[in-house]
């Protein structure tokens, strides 16, 4: 929201989004890896290979899907999404 106010565009906004999370998301990989280390044998190492070669390529569709998708549509029903799932929690929430 904060780039769309500022007049960036979509696009660009959700290029860098990713971009931001990439560091993150590879801070908390070697974290766990850091602290699970000796939890792994050498043969589950594959096993870790393999998701992570599965899950790398899953998660570039999913950028060039997001990429295509905002360069023909806005982030409405997104965002609608959104509070329609927020508010679907807090009725869970207040019906316990």
């Amino acid at each position: 929201m904060g780039g769309l106010i500022l007049g960036i565009r979509r696009k660009t906004i959700v290029e860098f989004s990713f971009l931001l999370a990439v560091p993150t998301m590879l801070a908390a990989t070697c974290l766990d890896l850091y602290k699970n280390a000796g939890s792994f044998s050498a043969d589950q190492m594959g096993f870790l290979l393999v998701g992570f070669v599965v899950s790398f390529v899953a998660a570039l569709a999913a950028v060039k899907f997001l990429l295509n998708f905002i360069k023909h549509h806005t982030f409405i029903p997104f965002g609608l999404y959104r509070i329609g799932i927020v508010l679907l929690f807090f009725a869970i929430l207040l019906l316990r």
